[in-house]
């Protein structure tokens, strides 16, 4: 078929051409002399992404799974009881892997398009007086159901019980896109991948610690290896990695940071809003409601839209690839069937937004969704006008 397929699932993102450009290179010598001028920046600039002043920054050759596991393993120990919360497919993934690794998981199950549970959180930490809890997790933003929770709000409920125990956010499709402070918010480990909002393919997991889990991963007894802190502390020192680095991806990774840099944090933030709030519009002409139960769990990454009864979503998706060539994202788990998904997230604008919700428009009204053709698109098109940043003159 002639012409773009459009990707708009919440990863991979779609990635900017002086990224991919960036990339295409001769393969380099990691070990070489030179070799530090490209990796020391980076640590840096990573760590301004994470808001992390006093901490360092960890980048493996590995999807932000690696990166989950690198935390766990590193900064604490087997029967550890740890505290978190599953409410989509990512978060149990989560709690599947801390019971694998042998630690004691005391785990909430929520409502699916609900997010972290302050309240109960906050509950078992002033309940734990002996701080047998030595860290609690928060997914901040749940991609299978388009659900942000307020890390912050963790942070407060450790503060108010007085309780030592570690913060763990998994920030996989919310840093760099979302609003995310690991300092302000006394976030010990943070855990991305490259393949959202920092716009490269997948093949790197970030995570940023703070100076808390580097003292703890000192006397963890968790067994560990590729994703030792103290190998990687050894070789990151002198701009070096402990094993082979993805070094192409490394060179995308100068590309996208610069881009971030350019474009600012808060601008950033401020665009992801504005553009979700158009998918948002479009989600309401259409009469159909988001998985995200009340506005304050509306993400800014992704939108979880569930279809009406007697619709199946894997159809949608199904006929947006075949037909429109464009890639939704489909429901997982307790929710297949029920969502399709639009990202909305890294290097994208109002036009290609108005790609996607134009390909689901259409995906929807030939699966049988009753709606009017135009309304969606309308909606968000008058969104994106009332808010653009030059003002829109009025046809007189």
């Amino acid at each position: 078929m002639a012409g773009f397929t459009h990707l708009f699932i919440p990863g991979p993102t779609n990635i900017p051409e002086q990224v991919r450009q960036a990339m295409n290179l001769p393969m380099e010598d990691m070990r070489a002399a030179t070799f530090p001028d490209l990796t020391l920046p980076l640590f840096e600039d990573i760590k301004s992404v994470f808001k992390n002043e006093t901490g360092r920054v960890f980048i493996y050759p590995s999807s932000g799974t690696g990166a989950w596991e690198a935390a766990m393993t590193n900064v604490l120990s087997p029967g550890d009881r740890v505290l978190m919360s599953r409410f989509g497919q990512f978060s149990h993934l989560w709690v599947d892997m801390a019971e694998r690794l042998g630690f004691e998981v005391d785990v909430i199950d929520c409502e699916w398009g609900t997010g972290v549970p302050l309240d109960l959180y906050a509950e078992r930490l002033k309940a734990d007086k002996t701080h047998r809890i030595k860290a609690i997790f928060c997914t901040q933003n749940e991609t299978a159901t388009g659900v942000t929770s307020d890390v912050a709000g963790c942070r407060a409920a450790l503060d108010d019980a007085n309780h030592p125990a570690l913060l763990f956010v998994d920030g996989v499709s919310s840093i760099g896109s979302i609003d995310f402070r690991q300092e302000e918010w006394g976030v010990d480990c943070a855990v991305s991948g490259s393949q959202k909002g920092f716009m490269l393919p997948a093949g790197l997991g970030f995570l940023s610690v703070s100076k808390k889990a580097l003292v703890a991963s000192r006397t963890a007894t968790h067994q560990r290896c590729f994703f030792a802190f103290e190998d990687m502390i050894r070789a990151n020192d002198a701009g070096y990695f402990p094993y082979t680095p993805a070094t192409q991806l490394l060179r995308g990774l100068r590309a996208s940071l610069d881009l971030i840099e350019d474009e600012g944090l808060d601008a950033i933030f401020a665009r992801h809003h504005r553009l979700a709030e158009g998918v948002r519009k479009a989600v309401d002409a259409w009469g159909l409601k988001l998985c995200a139960k009340a506005p304050k769990w509306h993400s800014d990454t992704v939108s979880a839209i569930l279809v009406p009864d007697g619709i199946d979503s894997g159809d949608v998706v199904k006929r947006a690839y075949q037909a429109y060539q464009t890639s939704l994202g489909g429901g997982l788990n307790k929710v297949f069937g029920k969502v399709f998904r639009i990202g909305h997230l890294g290097w994208l604008n109002e036009v290609m937004v108005l790609a996607s919700l134009s390909s689901a428009e259409m995906a929807l009204l030939d699966c049988g969704v009753r709606l009017a053709p135009g309304s969606g698109v309308g909606a968000a098109i008058q969104h994106f006008r009332s808010s653009a940043a030059m003002p829109v003159a009025e046809a007189a």
